[in-house]
């Protein structure tokens, strides 16, 4: 006989109602079973979980004799933690009693040259804590290319998976450590990264993404699990990998889109997210238009003789005043150790407006400028910036001008219909403006219109990590998006080369620039 008169606390441990996690406890109060009812434990839970859910519910094998034993131990009461599956959800873990004590999950950026963690709260939505290290891949290659050209070696893709896996546990585990956390607490993981970045981190072989017609293995695959992907979290907690577009735009872009909402807005819209990897995307609530491009690792510190990551000791301001001295600023306030990528950028334009390299990028005396002097320095040693940084920049800044003014061509816009211009990612956030518009690497629209968003990455994930509504609105500008391939792209490889100037060939693209070149006497107007 199978009266079913059990019933549920209604997701009493969410403690903000707007939030849908791809993770959540249900506190249940299950009916004692009597010869009245003498319901089986695990149907009772389930079926009561599926009522409340509305979807079906998963329990494994593992868990079963948990559950009877739970249930008793708790006289009744227990805390059923649920995840996420591609239809339903699984039961992850079960908690004798009522335990409101909050659950976890994290967001992560999978960067090419840094990756960034972050401890969610999925009971209120919020960021405990973020950390931040080095992708161990770059021990092995700085760019992607040279990534997916070891992973074609012999265990190369498992050496590449294991370095990346070995910079996110330990993030994750000096986190957990951090706030008293059990790991297996962690109960969901979102992921954002680049298509090459994510194929790696699943072990997956990205050798087509190179090569004509550039097509990966996967863009969109969908709810994982911790112990699939290898994180070590809840062995069944759902990881879900925000989904890419194509060869070289990925998720970590899509979420650019999500976080700055250009993709609901009648003016068009242009993100611009420059790292290792440059992404593009342009458009409005009616199209969607992307492309990207390896942008280099110079501009995060990979290949610049005295370059360094965004951290204590790097100089990140640079100014060169008319009588050629220069000042700069130290993250930190600290002595000098190296230079970061925004440093690099204002160091390139205060050059240029100060005379001291030409348009073309070329110094017009020697092959180096001295921007910290060695008995300043903690490295004793003069920090510089040489030719061949100055050529790793034009490269790059030339790629991002170059890809612009082919997603314009290809719509039928110019500069003047853009109503918004979005930084996205850690290196734009902190990116003086001015210099990237003077040298030509973002375009010289009313400052106005121009918005930094930080790590949209990062806060991509932690959206898709805590609300069903922005996975479903992320898979809906996947969707919505039409991708240009600029590999082999012959009118791209032309604006290419018409970019390699500062800030342009054409200097009526930059009226800004032009009328302070004039101040500075570079040009006559």
């Amino acid at each position: 006989m199978s009266g079913n008169k059990s019933f549920i606390l209604r997701d009493r441990i969410i403690r903000n109602s707007n939030l849908s996690p791809m993770s959540r406890k249900i506190l249940l109060t299950l009916e004692e079973p009597s010869l009245i009812n003498n319901q089986a434990d695990v149907d009772k839970v389930k079926r009561t979980l599926e009522r409340e859910l509305d979807a079906p519910v998963n329990i494994c094998l593992a868990k079963m004799n948990i559950i009877s034993s739970k249930c008793r131990s708790g006289h009744w009461k227990v805390t059923v933690t649920v995840g996420k599956k591609n239809t339903g959800w699984d039961v992850i873990d079960v908690e004798d009693g009522h335990v409101e004590t909050p659950l976890y999950g994290l967001a992560v950026d999978v960067g090419t040259t840094t990756a960034v963690v972050y401890l969610v709260d999925l009971t209120t939505g919020d960021i405990v804590e973020a950390e931040a290290d080095y992708n161990l891949q770059s021990t092995l290659g700085e760019d992607i290319l040279t990534r997916i050209y070891i992973a074609g070696a012999e265990r190369g893709l498992h050496r590449l998976q294991d370095a990346v896996l070995q910079t996110l546990n330990g993030l994750q585990r000096e986190l957990c450590k951090r706030n008293g956390i059990d790991a297996q607490k962690i109960a969901a993981a979102a992921l954002a990264g680049n298509t090459t970045m994510i194929h790696l981190l699943l072990g997956l072989n990205p050798a087509n993404i190179c090569m004509a017609p550039y097509t990966p293995v996967v863009n969109d695959p969908g709810l994982l699990t911790a112990q699939e992907v290898g994180l070590n979290i809840n062995t069944a907690a759902p990881v879900y990998c925000l989904p890419g577009i194509g060869s070289y735009v990925g998720g970590d872009a899509v979420a650019g889109v999500l976080v700055s909402g250009m993709h609901k807005k009648d003016g068009i819209g242009l993100l611009v997210d420059i790292g290792t990897n440059g992404e593009m995307i342009m458009g409005n609530q009616d199209w969607l238009v992307a492309c990207a491009g390896a942008a280099g690792p110079a501009l995060e510190g990979g290949v610049a003789e005295a370059g360094m990551r965004a951290e204590p000791g790097a100089v990140e301001q640079v100014t060169i005043d008319s009588g050629g001295s220069v000042s700069y600023k130290v993250i930190g306030g600290k002595q000098a150790r190296g230079i970061c990528g925004s440093g690099l950028v204002d160091c390139l334009a205060q050059m240029f407006l100060a005379g001291i390299i030409d348009r073309a990028g070329k110094f017009k005396k020697g092959d180096y400028y001295t921007v910290v002097q060695a008995a300043e320095s903690a490295t004793d040693k003069d920090i510089v910036v040489t030719q061949r940084d100055i050529n790793n920049l034009m490269r790059t800044k030339g790629a991002v001008s170059a890809a612009l003014e082919l997603l314009l061509e290809s719509v039928g816009c110019t500069l003047e219909d853009l109503s918004s211009f979005y930084a996205a990612g850690a290196f734009g956030q902190f990116l003086n403006l001015e210099s990237a518009i003077t040298i030509g690497m973002y375009p010289d629209l009313p400052r106005e219109r121009m918005f930094r968003l930080g790590n949209s990455a990062g806060e991509g994930a932690r959206l898709a990590l805590v609300s069903e509504a922005k996975r479903m609105e992320l898979e809906q500008i996947k969707s919505r998006v039409t991708y240009i391939e600029l590999n082999a792209n012959e009118v791209f490889m032309n604006k290419f080369v018409s970019s390699k100037f500062l800030p342009h060939t054409n200097l009526n693209y930059f009226p800004t620039v032009k009328a302070n070149m004039a101040r500075h006497g570079l040009i006559t107007e």
